[in-house]
């Protein structure tokens, strides 16, 4: 498969066109570059919206690949766990405690070049609100497992998601997020005025 839209006529199973029919209800559409290899990082921007989490898994399924995505490890603990854990389970997340000091960047990285094939979505941002850069986890988590980094844009003035582009990281943090900043820009979310600087927050282990 090469770039391009994604119709009921170039995918193959029913819930392929199924979220292709239900995107076009609304005038969406979904664009496609085919993976690189069989694992790495979906980083998904601008998030804005609840509406964000419908639009990327009527994406994953019109795509039709079983991504991953992290969500706070709460909702898969107690009451809340038994109940919408477990759906989140089912539509592919993953809890992890938000805290880079707790190893969970190293046990996703581990856990992702186990996998014969993973790929997990991260929003850099890490919340719809408003916040002055991007949180750096999945730039440590690609570094850490030697990952390529697939991008995602969530247009809303264009009704559009898109998977069209691959990075792999080098050791200039600075030309790495020029990079991801030239590949998003002009893809306004649901909010555009809560999205974040495409800015990576720095800390001990990133450097310039």
């Amino acid at each position: 498969m090469n770039t391009q839209v994604l119709t009921a006529k170039n995918v193959q199973t029913r819930l392929q066109r199924l979220a292709i029919f239900l995107f076009s209800l609304r005038g969406w559409q979904v664009r496609y570059q085919p993976l690189p290899g069989p694992r790495g990082i979906i980083i998904v921007y601008p998030h804005t919206s609840n509406w964000d989490f419908v639009v990327g898994i009527l994406a994953k399924w019109a795509i039709g690949m079983p991504f991953h995505f992290i969500a706070k490890s709460s909702l898969f603990e107690g009451l809340t766990g038994a109940t919408v854990g477990r759906v989140l389970r089912y539509l592919g997340g993953e809890p992890v405690e938000r805290s880079s000091s707790t190893g969970a960047i190293a046990r996703l990285a581990a856990s992702i070049n186990a996998a014969e094939w993973y790929w997990l979505a991260i929003t850099p941002e890490g919340t719809r609100s408003y916040r002055p850069h991007w949180r750096s986890g999945f730039y440590h988590i690609a570094r850490a497992a030697k990952l390529p980094i697939g991008c995602v844009y969530f247009d809303f003035a264009r009704k559009e998601v898109g998977l069209l582009d691959y990075i792999d990281l080098t050791d200039d943090v600075t030309a790495d997020m020029a990079k991801l900043k030239t590949i998003f820009e002009g893809h306004p979310g649901c909010c555009p005025e809560l999205a974040a600087p495409i800015e990576l927050r720095l800390d001990d282990n990133v450097q310039k």
